[in-house]
């Protein structure tokens, strides 16, 4: 099969045009032309599952591996050095990152991984009601997440209703109407704008909210006539 089939099964599923303008989804590696063997799923491009894959392989990762312009092809920077072993071993790459937030990975981590019904949804941001003590809440969202350890702003000693966005989302923080927003790479300032406007906000990791992005688009693309497989790139942070 084509890349540009793969494309628009993909475009389908949940549309390209939906991406910020500042995403860089789509195809980062390759061509329509591109014939395609095999297809991996994972939320990030890294050396080791490069290594690991075959020639003709079509990975679909959540985030794009180029976001903005590259001036210079050093084979020793990051992620040149990736884009050059990815040509060289003829494996290919499309992203689906803000567009699948909006369209899938947001829904189905409120509904799926959390249990919550959504009651509102605002581009990113999902609402659902909670009606929970902070501390049962919290520990809750660190289990739903395999979370060991929570970074939280407590504002509340009960939280009535949540926001969600995964990934890094709290430059969104200024319009949340919520008791609690959960999202992650909170900063110390995140915290203190939360406080400011009385908003409990727990981490629940980059990393660890959209690790479901392959697990999700498995299910569609089980009958392209190609193998479809479920691989994660590995979580760069390691806690102690």
């Amino acid at each position: 099969m084509k890349l540009g089939n793969i494309y628009k099964i993909l475009d389908g599923i949940s549309p390209f045009e939906l991406q910020e303008k500042w995403d860089n989804s789509g195809v980062i590696v390759g061509d329509f032309e591109t014939k395609i063997d095999k297809v991996v799923l994972s939320i990030d491009v890294d050396e080791a599952l490069i290594d690991s894959l075959e020639e003709n392989t079509l990975l679909i990762t959540h985030h794009p591996l180029i976001f903005s312009g590259i001036k210079q092809i050093d084979f020793h920077v990051y992620p040149q050095n990736l884009v050059v072993k990815m040509i060289q071993k003829k494996i290919f790459n499309i992203a689906m990152h803000t567009n699948f937030d909006k369209t899938h990975l947001n829904k189905f981590v409120m509904e799926e991984i959390l249990g919550y019904k959504i009651e509102k949804e605002e581009d990113f941001v999902l609402y659902a009601k909670v009606d929970e003590k902070f501390e049962s809440f919290a520990k809750k969202v660190a289990d739903a997440f395999g979370l060991e350890h929570l970074k939280v702003v407590q504002s509340h000693q009960k939280i009535k209703t949540v926001a969600l966005t995964t990934g890094s989302g709290a430059s969104l923080l200024p319009q949340i109407e919520a008791d609690c927003f959960l999202t992650g790479d909170i900063k110390y300032h995140d915290a203190m704008a939360a406080k400011a406007q009385n908003i409990s906000m727990i981490d629940i990791g980059h990393y660890e909210s959209e690790k479901f992005f392959a697990q999700i688009l498995e299910k569609y693309l089980k009958n392209l006539g190609l193998e479809v497989i479920m691989s994660q790139s590995k979580n760069p942070f390691t806690y102690l």
